[in-house]
């Protein structure tokens, strides 16, 4: 067996220690390489880092370890997966990110070849190397009956709540993929913003680029406090970039209730006021449009 361990880094290639970083015990990065069939990635991981086998097996069904089998690296989940002399196994642990407790989403429909569900505030719609535990596609294979492979296809952002689509197959996900990238999957959302909308055009389309890439927004004005402090509003893009919506409608003076990023959500006391409600498309599994839409009376916000 041969290692590297990296404590507290970034992206290191798996054979290389950098001897400039300094080990802490809730941040470990360590790479392994299997010299015998017989190795066991447990216990070669544990004589690495010093964490316990009951730690790092926690950290394999979180999504924390890879191995890499020539040009091909994957999640490994289960300690008892055979190796082969020449594989490499990757352990991200960040004590801090496992240990976090993921918000419950809801099922909306299950359609077999793809599901649609809810995601709370706080989930995630994507994992990365340091696990995947708290993601809306790791709760789908491990929630759903019968259990099946979970893949994601499209983004909310983290503190965003509404529909999101999980594709359960290679083939579904790479047909949902297809129409949101040919823009065929119509999305719309409801944000509630600070100020006085009703002063803007209604409709009110934006192009304004993002990241030098094209960015196309349209907000609905739908109802204003009587204060006139905060306006509800709906909101189709036709383009997917990231904080599209947010950004937009920051830029028009009108951040959205709760945005830390954009606006003024530390001092708003609630999370990101915006909700994806509608997905509709032409269904790649049952050949047929479909639609799928939150209740209206769960859009409109107390303060309003």
């Amino acid at each position: 067996m041969s290692d590297a361990i990296d404590r507290d880094t970034g992206d290191h290639h798996p054979s290389k220690h950098d001897p400039g970083n300094h080990d802490t015990p809730d941040h470990i990065e360590a790479h392994v390489l299997i010299e015998s069939p017989e190795d066991s990635s447990v216990d070669l991981l544990q004589r690495a880092t010093g964490l316990s086998k009951q730690r790092i097996k926690l950290a394999m069904t979180q999504g924390a370890v890879w191995m890499t089998r020539g040009q091909n690296t994957q999640r490994l989940r289960r300690a008892k997966r055979a190796l082969r002399e020449g594989d490499e196994v990757h352990l991200y642990y960040d004590a801090k990110i496992l240990a976090e407790i993921p918000p419950a989403p809801t099922l909306i429909a299950d359609v077999g070849g793809y599901s649609v569900w809810r995601k709370p505030c706080g989930l995630r719609s994507q994992g990365s190397k340091w696990g995947d535990h708290c993601t809306v596609a790791r709760w789908a294979e491990r929630h759903l009956t019968p259990e099946r492979s979970a893949f994601t296809v499209h983004r909310l952002d983290l503190p965003a709540n509404g529909l999101i689509l999980v594709a359960h197959s290679k083939s579904i996900a790479a047909a949902l993929s297809a129409l949101f990238r040919k823009r065929e999957i119509e999305k719309r959302y409801r944000a509630l913003v600070a100020g006085d909308f009703s002063g803007q055009p209604n409709p009110l389309r934006v192009e304004q680029p993002l990241d030098e890439k094209e960015a196309i927004s349209e907000f609905s004005m739908l109802q204003v406090s009587d204060d006139g402090s905060r306006s509800l509003v709906d909101v189709r893009i036709e383009t997917g970039r990231k904080h599209q919506i947010r950004r937009h409608l920051a830029g028009l003076d009108h951040p959205i209730i709760g945005d830390r990023l954009y606006g003024t959500g530390e001092e708003d006391g609630v999370d990101l006021q915006l909700t994806a409600y509608l997905l509709a498309f032409h269904c790649p599994v049952n050949d047929e449009r479909v639609e799928y839409r939150l209740a209206t009376e769960a859009l409109t916000p107390p303060s309003l």
